[in-house]
Formats: structure tokens, C-alpha cells, sequence
């Protein structure tokens, strides 16, 4: 089978380069090392970078994990649930790739409300169990505003910083 062109050919001089592109052309940037004090610290932190659905996975994950182990050892205390869950925000809106920053808000609440299964009350059915998911909801609904509060703080602090160290462009240097 023959394979045709998808690119036109290009034509060069005979014995020329083709000139660099402007990116070819900047000096490199020098490269910023921690200082020595701190360097063994940062290297020991886990930096892992999520993409939007990675966060909703991982939050999700981790809160039902924390609201069956509430269950399990605190009796489904409500307020260690929503005092565990602060943290696991802040964690959040920190591993998220800077793309995708600005989902740590909407994240949370969902991860919010699927470690709440473990925690709320409810029988045997599933009626009994939706209205006991509604309930928690509505009573802990504090929690549930204060860690999409964290994740959006930490969130718009992260979006403030990385604009703050782009170049504005179409500006003059100087």
C-alpha cells in the first residue's frame, strides 16, 4: 500500500540551516537549587501531581477510607469525620497539576458526601440509607463548606502564584 505525503516538502538552500525558533534562541533559564538546609526536606515530601479526575479519585478514595475507619474506631462520629476531612482538602487542592487546580473545589464536596456513606445513619434499606446520607449532609453541612473553602483558598493561592511568576507579555522589559 503507498503511503502518500501529509507535508508538503520543504525547500531549503543548498548548504544553508533553517534559522532557530525564537525558543532555540533565548539563553536557558539558570537552573534555582534549594539550599542545602532544606534540600534533604523537600526531597523526602511526597510531590505527586493529579490530574482533575486522579484528585476526584484519590479524595474520594481517602474519605471513605476515613469514614470506615471513623466507624469502625470512633463509633461514625460525625465531627472527627469532618475534622479529618479539612486536611484531606488541603492535600487535595496541593497534589493537583497546575491545569487542573481550580477542580479542587468541586472535588471535595462529591468526596465529601461518598465517605459519608459509611458514617450516616441508616438501617437496613436503602430508603433508610439515603435519608440517613440527607440528613448528615444537612448537619454537617459546616464541614462540608469549610473543607470546599480550604480547597479553594489553597486553590486560588496556588492560581495567584503561578500568575504571579508568568512574564507579562506585551509589555516592554524594563
Amino acid at each position: 500500500m503507498e503511503q502518500h505525503r501529509t507535508r508538503p516538502p520543504q525547500y531549503r538552500k543548498p548548504g544553508g540551516t533553517p534559522p532557530l525558533p525564537p525558543q532555540a534562541r533565548r539563553p536557558p533559564a539558570p537552573a534555582r537549587r534549594p539550599s542545602p538546609s532544606s534540600a534533604g526536606a523537600v526531597r523526602r515530601l511526597p510531590n505527586p501531581r493529579l490530574t482533575g479526575l486522579g484528585a476526584g479519585l484519590f479524595c474520594g478514595a481517602l474519605m471513605f477510607l476515613v469514614g470506615c475507619l471513623d466507624d469502625a474506631l470512633f463509633d461514625a462520629s460525625p465531627t472527627v469525620y469532618g475534622v479529618l476531612f479539612l486536611p484531606v482538602c488541603a492535600v487535595t487542592a496541593l497534589w493537583l497539576r497546575r491545569g487542573d487546580v481550580l477542580t479542587a473545589p468541586v472535588v471535595v464536596p462529591l468526596a465529601f458526601a461518598l465517605g459519608l456513606l459509611p458514617v450516616a445513619d441508616g438501617g437496613g434499606g436503602l430508603a433508610e440509607r439515603l435519608m440517613g446520607l440527607f440528613t448528615a449532609l444537612a448537619t454537617q453541612a459546616g464541614w462540608l463548606y469549610g473543607g470546599t473553602l480550604v480547597a479553594g483558598v489553597v486553590a486560588t493561592a496556588r492560581r495567584v502564584h503561578v500568575a504571579s511568576r508568568r512574564p507579562a507579555r506585551g509589555r516592554p522589559p524594563g
